[in-house]
């Protein structure tokens, strides 16, 4: 199907289709870019332990087999995501798809997901910075770090859709490098002979299989994040599903050779507090360890610009729909940013890192998301209906999909425990009440005119 008159590909950045002020300046690299930086946080350090305490060494095959369970979500996201050149995201698809009450669900749940990720991560990364700076805990320092972390971001992004874009781009190749290196030297360690004594004694049974498995689908989740900002993108129907296919095809790989790496390297990696900073102690001694701390935390630190980028424009498209208050679509006249939503997504995240711990923030983020993935899955096959011929990107094959991703969601809801239940009923019950204030709102005026 033809580009329509949104969908421009030049060097300049031109004025987006809703007419606010926003510009077109992300192109298809850095909205791959974007994707993959709003995918690879923090998990890629942490997770290789527990799963090969779950797997032991055929670990790498489930987190293979993760990111294969991941695809058909990311498969209906490409499509949906290929009729809209919009902000907004699963807000947008759902809300079109199903009407104002089930866009407005979506809205909150995919406004507390990309809330409590960046919270969790930045948690984590005071919690890496204490290696380095043992005070950064404390009360203090750590309120002190959390805010010139968000600030720095914040001030950035406030002063323009290019520069916060051209961080994430930075970010995502610092953060690629330092796994990079340790991956090729773990191969070339492993390849050359050099054989640990580790060996899988970890239990087999289908249990284990599968909580190995959840672990990493949860791993590769976020691209959601990056889907938000098509308003900025230069081409984005054409661009999206470019941008989905190739990050998750990056991420299978980095994530199941790191995985590979980790326990065909290390003597005992189940027992590792920090697996892939010991494997680059044992093969390039204490610089590689520092290489991989170093790492961690630009890793954390280019999730963050990531979601300061997109996460703003959730608030932003509610505000353009009419569901939330004017002043979140708010576009600065020089910058070109929604500033307001800017603001309000790093005081937020601010607060949530400061009184919420990592793992509280974690289980929040999980839990919304397959909510979230459900929903957007589930707008497929009604945007076909309702759009004929709208989309420019057709997956094979899209109704075993959608069934396949939301039986996917189905089979993680039952991991999940009761107060991340609670929560996210309370969060979807305030979605409901901002439906029943918007609905009234809308009555009066038909009234009134």
């Amino acid at each position: 199907m033809p580009p329509n008159a949104d969908d421009c590909d030049t060097n300049s950045p031109v004025t987006s289709s809703n007419g606010k002020g926003l510009v077109r300046v992300i192109g298809r690299w850095s909205l791959t870019a974007l994707v993959i930086n709003s995918i690879i946080g923090s998990g890629i350090f942490g997770l290789p332990a527990p799963a090969a305490r779950l797997l032991g060494i055929r670990s790498p095959l489930a987190v293979l087999l993760a990111g294969l369970a991941v695809a058909p979500i990311i498969a209906c996201y490409a499509e949906v995501s290929s009729y809209f050149t919009q902000a907004g995201g699963p807000y947008l698809w759902t809300r079109t798809a199903f009407g104002p009450l089930i866009g407005l669900e979506t809205g909150w749940l995919l406004w507390l997901v990309r809330l409590t990720a960046p919270a969790a991560n930045a948690n984590l990364f005071v919690s890496y910075l204490a290696e380095f700076w043992p005070s950064a805990k404390d009360p203090l320092p750590r309120a002190a770090v959390l805010t010139l972390l968000l600030g720095v971001l914040a001030v950035i992004n406030y002063r323009g859709v290019k520069a916060g874009t051209q961080v994430s781009n930075a970010f995502t190749v610092a953060k690629l490098l330092p796994l990079l290196i340790v991956i090729a030297a773990g191969l070339l360690y492993a390849l050359a002979g050099h054989h640990p004594t580790f060996t899988s004694k970890a239990p087999s049974e289908t249990k284990a299989w599968l909580q190995a498995i959840l672990l990493f689908v949860f791993a590769y989740g976020g691209f959601e994040g990056a889907l938000i900002v098509m308003a900025e993108a230069r081409n984005p129907r054409r661009d999206a599903p470019s941008a989905l296919f190739t990050a998750l095809i990056t991420c299978i790989v980095v994530y199941t050779l790191t995985q590979w790496v980790v326990v065909r390297v290390l003597a005992d990696p189940s027992h590792s507090d920090r697996p892939l900073a010991d494997v680059a102690q044992l093969i390039m001694g204490r610089g590689g360890a520092a290489l991989v701390a170093v790492g961690a935390l630009v890793s954390m630190y280019g999730y963050l610009s990531a979601n300061m980028l997109s996460v703003p424009r959730i608030t932003f498209a509610l505000a353009e729909e009419g569901d939330f208050p004017g002043i979140f679509g708010a576009v600065h006249p020089r910058f070109h940013t929604p500033y307001f939503s800017i603001i309000v997504f790093a005081v937020l995240t601010w607060v949530f890192a400061l009184v919420g711990s990592f793992s509280w923030n974690v289980t929040l983020s999980a839990v919304a998301r397959l909510f979230l993935y459900a929903f957007g899955c589930a707008a497929l096959p009604v945007l076909r209906r309702k759009r004929p011929g709208g989309a420019w990107f057709r997956v094979p094959g899209a109704m075993a999909l959608v069934a396949i991703a939301i039986f996917i969601c189905v089979i993680l809801a039952t991991r999940i425990d009761l107060s991340g239940v609670l929560i996210v009923a309370a969060t979807m019950l305030v979605a409901m009440l901002n439906w029943l204030v918007v609905r009234k709102r809308q009555k009066t005026a038909a009234v009134a005119s």
